[in-house]
């Protein structure tokens, strides 16, 4: 149900984005404007303001006279991964050198706090979540926020490629010991190593995403 206190426009920003995330739109899924404007009783407008900002994000693609869901392909996974591990090496660099030993025990937290979940039988929401906390600590600890904005403009696609990325038995362990790998060379203080251990872990979410995808 649409509620009064935010704007309609992003009230169905959110609404079709997590939608998209949840499964319920599914890529090459056509977005119908007219349907969604019956439905809750609105116009057209803040529907269309909604598509334009998803359309930027990359989650909805305009056709001519139609919107559909995106489809992940190989070419833009390679290069979304790409930027990742520029941004992402040089932001576990920075944060290992300067991060105060209380924002290093957050990120540990979260690492804690991911495989009690996991041994808890957690949804893979949460898991995913918790995935996510764990780079933007990351990113937070740069106090880069010319870094911080230059991932951020990924985010979107990130979230949607990461949801393929836990597909598989065990893929979230997995996942976790790469994070604990990263980690155990922060907390050395050895900024390189940290860096080229983020490098290998956005490498094989690569292979893993190319596996799913073909």
């Amino acid at each position: 149900m649409l509620e009064k206190q935010a704007p309609y426009y992003v009230q169905f920003y959110h609404m079709i984005k997590q939608m998209i995330f949840d499964g319920k739109y599914q890529p090459g899924d056509r977005i119908n404007e007219t349907q969604l404007a019956r439905e809750h009783q609105v116009s057209k407008s803040p529907i269309r303001e909604a598509i334009r900002i998803l359309e930027k994000e990359g989650l909805l693609v305009v056709e001519k006279s139609k919107v559909v869901v995106y489809e992940p392909n190989i070419k833009d996974v390679k290069e979304v991964y790409f930027c990742r591990q520029a941004l992402e090496s040089f932001a576990v660099r920075l944060t290992t050198e300067i991060a105060s030993d209380s924002e290093l025990q957050k990120i540990e937290d979260v690492l804690d706090q991911t495989e009690s979940a996991l041994n808890e039988g957690a949804e893979s929401k949460s898991i995913i979540t918790l995935n996510e906390q764990f780079h933007s600590l990351i990113l937070e600890f740069t106090k880069n926020s010319r870094l911080q904005k230059q991932v951020e403009d990924l985010n979107s696609l990130v979230h949607y490629f990461r949801i393929l990325n836990f597909t598989g038995a065990n893929r979230a362990h997995d996942i976790l010991d790469q994070h604990r790998g990263i980690f155990s060379y922060m907390k050395k203080r050895k900024a390189d190593q940290a860096a080229d251990e983020m490098m290998k872990h956005l490498d094989l979410d690569v292979k893993h995403l190319l596996e799913v995808l073909e």
